[in-house]
């Protein structure tokens, strides 16, 4: 029998609960939903989860799409499944838990007597390091950016290797190998000996068919790879950047990119001008380093200094 939260299934079922991580402000319980796939063969444990920044939604639409396609008397192993992190982020449609004004992803691996960020963080890296693999599911905020799998451990880190494996395994076609801040997942759980990942789906408002297929996917892949399924799964080499280059705008005005997220750039490439209100060129910036153009902002008016766009960098295929 395998418990998450009030989540309980034995081998061959599947059942859905809440885990508790605290209480609203007039007293009622938060329970972050959660689901168990207890397969009817043993196996390894994958743990993922979904929405840990409030309004990235495209990993709910993975997880809204996985989970009930997911027959228990096919699986070796069991699945742990998160479908909301951000329990208060979600409820308003914001990035970040506004009961503590955190980035929940800043709050690894937490602490269950401290802040409400801190307590939710606590109870899903609980979770998260009961498992032998972990994907943990993101996009790019509102940011338009490129579907990609993010390895946050640091390359000289133990487990790195294996989180890059995963990352390969899971199939964005693009991955940002780079060191992650503290208090991030990907960050916290190879330090428990778990592997790790941080796919972003993309970014957009609201979600993205196209992004949400794509995790779906990748899921899939990961659990024919790592023997959940019974098909087997190889993956092709993809494009690493191992760097960010990111720009934002000399002066105020509005945004004309002259690069699409994906498009190669090389050093001194016009990436965007900035104009004013009738038309009238202010600034041009161009490319500091060579890359792939991967993340713009989705507004085209800025003030100065504003975050415009990003540039992966130091670019090889893995």
């Amino acid at each position: 029998m395998v418990t998450l939260g009030t989540a309980t299934a034995q081998p061959g079922e599947t059942d859905t609960g809440r885990l508790a991580v605290g209480e609203t402000r007039d007293g009622s319980e938060v329970g972050l939903p959660v689901a168990v796939v207890n397969g009817a063969d043993d196996g390894k444990t994958l743990y993922l989860q979904a929405a840990s920044d409030g309004d990235e939604l495209n990993g709910v639409g993975v997880v809204q799409r996985v989970v009930p396609r997911l027959d228990p008397a096919e699986i070796s192993g069991t699945i742990l499944v998160v479908g909301i992190v951000n329990y208060h982020a979600f409820q308003v449609a914001e990035h970040r838990n506004p009961i503590d004004d955190t980035k929940m992803n800043r709050a690894y691996p937490g602490n269950d007597e401290g802040t409400s960020s801190e307590r939710i963080a606590a109870a899903t890296f609980d979770a998260a390091t009961r498992a032998d693999l972990v994907v943990d599911l993101h996009q790019g905020s509102t940011s338009q950016m490129i579907d990609e799998c993010r390895v946050r451990c640091g390359t000289r880190h133990r487990l790195h290797d294996e989180c890059l494996e995963l990352a390969k395994v899971f199939g964005c076609g693009y991955i940002l190998d780079q060191k992650g801040p503290d208090g991030q997942l990907a960050r916290a759980a190879p330090d428990e000996g778990v592997p790790t990942i941080d796919p972003e789906l993309g970014g957009c408002v609201g979600w993205d068919e196209q992004s949400i297929q794509l995790g779906v996917e990748g899921v899939y892949n990961v659990l024919r790879y790592y023997g959940f399924l019974a098909e087997s799964h190889s993956f092709e080499a993809q494009t690493r950047a191992r760097g960010f280059d990111q720009y934002g705008s000399p002066a105020g005005g509005l945004v004309d990119f002259q690069k699409q997220l994906g498009d190669r750039v090389t050093r001194g490439d016009t990436l965007y001008t900035i104009t004013d209100v009738f038309g009238q060129q202010k600034d041009v910036v161009t490319a500091r380093s060579s890359g792939i153009f991967w993340r713009a902002r989705r507004l085209p008016q800025v003030a100065t200094g504003e975050y415009v766009c990003s540039v992966g960098t130091d670019i090889d295929s893995v």
